[in-house]
């Protein structure tokens, strides 16, 4: 289990006339925060600084003060979001200089701001290991599955309409040969029951 960002979402302070702007989201891996670091960057292509920092659940952590003095930017970024334990997360904090020099501290303070302030606005939420349950049934069967999904500690995600109904269900990891057992023994084998994949999810 872990936590992470709800949703895309930005932030933005205005320090001494300089602008600060944070920009967060969800990544899964070093190939997605390293897109959304260059998108942010072309975006605010002639702003002074885009500083940035990402951390992802396998430990990997990185930072980037991008011509701020050392430690003075993507490090109290970094540094904020191991204070909050939120990993597969990367914050970009866009920096329009307004003239004056705010110093180290104010460096700091400022960028740390600008990024809780975007923690903020995206919301944060815990994750768990759960399993896709793929489920094949006659439709006469459609009502009393979704009636079992509620009783248990599970979710309904989807369902397919072909010539059977196709029904997706989440459920925490450890709580699969549960789930998995209350519909064996209402329905026996009149449903097919699949493992589809293992995923993070909010914690259900």
């Amino acid at each position: 289990m872990y936590i992470s960002v709800n949703k895309k979402a930005t932030a933005e302070i205005v320090e001494k006339k300089s602008r600060f702007i944070a920009h967060i989201t969800h990544v899964e891996n070093e190939e997605d925060a390293k897109y959304f670091i260059d998108t942010i960057k072309k975006e605010h292509f002639d702003a002074r600084h885009n500083v940035y920092a990402y951390i992802l659940k396998n430990g990997t952590k990185k930072y980037s003060d991008d011509g701020e003095p050392s430690k003075t930017g993507g490090f109290p970024v970094l540094d904020l979001l191991e204070k909050e334990n939120i990993t597969d997360v990367v914050c970009v904090v866009t920096r329009y200089f307004g003239g004056t020099l705010l110093g180290v501290g104010g460096l700091i303070r400022a960028y740390s701001l600008a990024a809780k302030c975007a923690i903020e606005n995206a919301g944060v939420s815990e994750k768990e290991k759960c399993i896709i349950l793929k489920i094949t049934s006659d439709y006469q069967y459609l009502e009393k599955i979704k009636h079992i999904v509620k009783k248990q500690k599970a979710i309904l995600d989807e369902i397919a309409y072909t010539d059977k109904a196709v029904i997706y269900v989440i459920t925490p990891k450890t709580s699969l040969e549960n789930t998995k057992s209350a519909f064996a023994d209402e329905f026996g084998v009149s449903i097919k029951i699949e493992t589809e994949k293992e995923i993070y999810h909010d914690k259900i």
